[in-house]
């Protein structure tokens, strides 16, 4: 047995010194058995690298498998932190107590006797015998953490961009070159931290080339390579739209299914997620690129998108010198806040800059706007920039805040009777002589594509109402400039004198 317990690998895939609680079937309450990795797992085991990103399909225990492996590592090696970052207080609860609590509560006696703790809370096991410890949160910024996972990364981007911006610039930095980090999840649409991760590091993997030791290493888990995903055919009607997706996969991506296999898609797709494509993609994907794939069918400007790309009005779209630049803000009770740059040159619209942030005052962005050097127009506010919002010290209307700063011909674009109304509004803008600067306007332009009608479980169909999500603020602000149109405000000459004037001849003149 010591000699055993000096091979990680035994200590870990044994099944002699590790349990786990798993789900029963047919509703029984949790079970526990000996941990052993099943094949994905360890086909994850014989690839770690330095740093790791999965993206994965749900529920194929790579969390379960990653805190085993930080907990072995705290137990048998001296003086190192293991950390796991979790997306909100409830899944620290969750993975500190079921998965690294419970399998050391459950160690053979003797061993357990062997590896005493020193300190045991509700978030962190610090071992008397090596002074090593594993601990759960949703962030990690001090000392040195020799081990780390992010769980579910995508998903902390989409709820929380500031979050997602703490681990980039703060956590992981904490890993030395020689650490380990494994960043898993599944996806949550072509945006945020781990979106681009993901896409630098299928590049690498594409390419052939040799993973670098800061470079990420991607593995991919598509649902299939969980067997039991599999049910009855003969109880799945598989319809002909169906049908031609999984020919697809067979054909395109050499992917071949079964028909038990088949069924249980359908089944997942139609029972779990009420008939949502997009869902599925996201949560079981079969391929790397699905995963990220946004239904155009839910989409608000799909096809006046596609038509943009069409007519090849994104390309290179410059500041134009002495045409004024107007903005266009969202400015949202959230903490994002969306911003537009326009010139109208000829009788072209032409949007030459996006800027965005979360959780930064208006004088981020104000300043951001003033380090351009751009001759301004008019800045275009949305229709509650009026009202009173609580400050520090006084409420005071984004209006008052934004001309207090400085900036001035402030208008506030009227409220639309109704949102579908502005969304039209926009679509027949869109199909207009409107051009977008690709770089310049990425952001942006993602925002657009994603801006995604809300799925509606109840009905198995797109509601009317927009989905709230990281696209949310780009989509909006944008829309500004439409009602603007609409509304006459754009046609009016700039008067002399603003709300509040700037210094003559300055950026904000």
């Amino acid at each position: 047995m010591q000699i055993c317990l000096q091979d990680a690998l035994w200590r870990v895939c044994s099944g002699a010194l590790y349990q786990i609680m798993v789900k029963g079937d047919q509703d029984e309450e949790a079970l526990i058995q000996a941990f052993r990795p099943n094949r994905t797992q360890q086909r994850l085991i014989k690839r770690l690298w330095y740093r790791n990103l999965i993206l994965k399909a749900r529920q194929l225990g790579f969390t379960t498998l990653i805190c085993i492996l930080w907990l072995d590592h705290a137990l048998f090696n001296a003086n190192v932190r293991c950390g796991i970052i979790a997306q909100d207080r409830e899944a620290v609860e969750k993975i500190f107590r079921d998965k690294i609590k419970f399998a050391y509560d459950h160690l053979p006696e003797m061993l357990r006797t062997a590896l005493p703790l020193a300190r045991n809370n509700a978030t962190e096991l610090l071992f008397a015998h090596n002074n090593s410890s594993i601990k759960v949160a949703t962030s990690m910024r001090s000392g040195t953490i020799h081990r780390l996972l992010v769980s579910e990364f995508g998903k902390i981007c989409h709820m929380s961009p500031i979050k997602a911006h703490e681990v980039v610039t703060g956590s992981l930095p904490a890993v030395p070159k020689n650490g380990i980090v494994v960043i898993e999840s599944t996806a949550e649409g072509q945006d945020g931290e781990f979106y681009h991760l993901t896409q630098a590091a299928k590049k690498i993997h594409e390419l052939g080339r040799k993973t670098a030791q800061k470079e990420y290493r991607l593995h991919f888990a598509p649902w299939f390579d969980e067997p039991n995903y599999r049910v009855n055919p003969d109880m799945v009607v598989i319809s002909a739209r169906d049908q031609q997706y999984f020919e697809n996969l067979e054909a395109t991506h050499g992917i071949t299914l079964d028909a038990s296999q088949r069924a249980w898609y359908v089944s997942e797709r139609d029972v779990t997620f009420s008939g949502n494509p997009q869902k599925m993609w996201q949560e079981y994907p079969s391929f790397v690129d699905e995963a990220f794939q946004v239904s155009r069918e839910g989409c608000y400007y799909a096809e006046q998108m596609t038509l943009v790309r069409k007519q090849g009005r994104i390309t290179t779209v410059k500041y134009t010198q002495g045409v004024p630049v107007n903005t266009f803000w969202d400015i949202g009770n959230s903490d994002g806040t969306g911003i537009w740059l326009h010139q109208r040159v000829g009788l072209q619209d032409r949007f030459i800059g996006y800027l965005e942030g979360w959780g930064e005052p208006y004088a981020y962005f104000v300043k951001a706007l003033q380090t351009t050097g751009y001759l301004w127009g008019k800045h275009y506010l949305p229709h509650d920039a009026g009202h009173e919002r609580q400050g520090a010290v006084a409420n005071v209307s984004p209006l008052k805040m934004l001309s207090d700063l400085g900036l001035t011909h402030l208008v506030v674009v009227n409220r639309v009777l109704d949102l579908q109304q502005g969304i039209q509004i926009t679509r027949d803008c869109l199909v207009g002589d409107v051009w977008f600067d690709a770089e310049g306007c990425k952001e942006g332009i993602a925002h657009l594509d994603g801006y995604t009608k809300s799925w509606s479980k109840h009905r198995g169909t797109w509601s009317d109402e927009p989905l709230k999500n990281i696209h949310t603020e780009g989509a909006d602000s944008f829309r500004q400039f439409p009602q603007a149109l609409a509304q006459g405000l754009m046609n009016v000459k700039i008067k002399p004198k603003g709300i509040k004037r700037g210094r003559s001849g300055g950026w904000m003149s």
